[in-house]
């Protein structure tokens, strides 16, 4: 019940740092589709700016409720997951982007962009909205996002 020993502390640090993936290892998983591969501190920031939008509810989250806001006109930009398979479940979400002219890009892990919404659960695709309370961070990923090289 007392205090736990320093050894037990540290090697329980390291059994947390080696559970975490790297960028690199997760590169590794990516689907043929994604493209633009967000960079690894693009990843970071857009994964800081979707916490934020959860907290203020400005999120639209899994490939049904993307879809149907992308459809009935609502604006702000997309992170999909790179690492989900079958590929046939969000493929069609780019294509639906390009044509309402909103911003996308893939991350590496779809484990990591369901945390970044506060849930537990992976998630596949989010849309995230502008809001006033992280204007600074959206506006830059939105830039960074829209300079990225559109796939062929």
């Amino acid at each position: 019940m007392g205090k736990t020993p320093k050894k037990e502390k540290e090697v329980k640090e390291e059994e947390a740092e080696s559970t975490e993936r790297s960028y690199e290892s997760l590169i590794t998983l990516i689907n043929a589709i994604s493209s633009p591969l967000a960079g690894r501190k693009l990843t970071k920031r857009l994964y800081k700016t979707v916490k934020k939008a959860s907290k203020q509810k400005m999120v639209r989250r899994g490939v049904k409720e993307v879809q149907k806001f992308i459809r009935k006109g609502e604006k702000g930009f997309v992170v999909l997951a790179g690492d989900v398979t079958p590929i046939d479940v969000y493929c069609h979400i780019p294509l639906m982007c390009e044509e309402a002219e909103i911003p996308y890009a893939y991350v590496p892990s779809k484990q990591d962009l369901g945390s970044a919404t506060g849930a537990k659960r992976p998630t596949a695709c989010v849309l995230v909205k502008q809001s006033e309370d992280y204007k600074d961070n959206y506006i830059e990923c939105e830039s960074e996002l829209k300079d990225l090289p559109l796939p062929i």
